[in-house]
């Protein structure tokens, strides 16, 4: 019926002017939250029921044939900027910037994202009490529990609050350059230093994505916004 085919005719219009406007939306709620957070519940699962995660320890065994003095350096030095001589200071230092440049939203972004990360990795260490890897003496031994990572989290979450914050200028794909090396370094350090499993440092990835994504998509472009109000600018 004519009718019927004006009403899906509109409802197909609508459809594709929705997707148009918020589909790099639904797509970075998917890649960004969605997909991560499954990866981590699966597992957070392993690791609550105590179960081997099948590749953890071939990958670490591995790791440990690579040991050279010169690998031990590089190695050591990501693990060192991978959080309180690097990652903390960056963060501390990015929100005092944005705030002192009046960007308020901005500043608010990256205080949230970075504090709310790192308090969110101690409360996961202490609910799954993970113990760290015991296969050698690792030459930069750790204490506190394993899972997640608070080096992966820590410099996956200041990545993506980089690359974020550039993406709307003519920097962000040299940040992005430089996040794709300086994020799995940090990783591939834990687990060369023998102090992570590589689910650890996966999870820690995959908690950083699902937080970060999730505090800008709040902030940003917030779901209950009233239609025709217009968007305000980002500062």
């Amino acid at each position: 019926m004519p009718a019927d085919h004006a009403v899906a005719h509109e409802a197909a219009r609508e459809t594709g002017g929705l997707l148009r406007r918020h589909g790099w939306k639904l797509a970075l709620l998917f890649a960004g939250v969605l997909l991560p957070m499954w990866a981590f519940m699966e597992l957070a699962d392993e690791v609550h029921e105590a179960e081997a995660i099948p590749f953890d320890e071939p990958i670490l065994l591995y790791a440990n044939t690579m040991a050279r003095e010169g690998f031990d350096r590089v190695f050591l030095f990501f693990s060192q900027i991978g959080y309180a001589r690097g990652v903390v200071p960056a963060d501390i230092g990015l929100v005092v910037v944005l705030l002192a440049l009046r960007r308020w939203r901005d500043g608010l972004f990256a205080a949230m994202a970075t504090g709310g990360s790192a308090l969110l990795n101690l409360a996961t260490k202490q609910l799954f009490a993970r113990d760290r890897p015991t296969l050698w003496d690792s030459i930069a031994p750790e204490a506190t529990y394993s899972f997640p990572s608070g080096h992966a989290m820590g410099s996956m979450t200041l990545a993506l609050v980089l690359v974020l914050l550039a993406w709307p200028t003519r920097a962000r794909w040299w940040v992005v350059a430089a996040m794709a090396v300086f994020v799995p370094m940090v990783g591939l350090s834990r687990v060369y230093l023998g102090v992570h499993y590589p689910s650890d440092i996966l999870a820690g990835w995959a908690a950083a994505s699902v937080w970060v994504i999730g505090v800008y998509l709040l902030l940003y472009h917030p779901p209950l916004r009233r239609r025709g109000r217009a968007a305000p600018q980002r500062r």
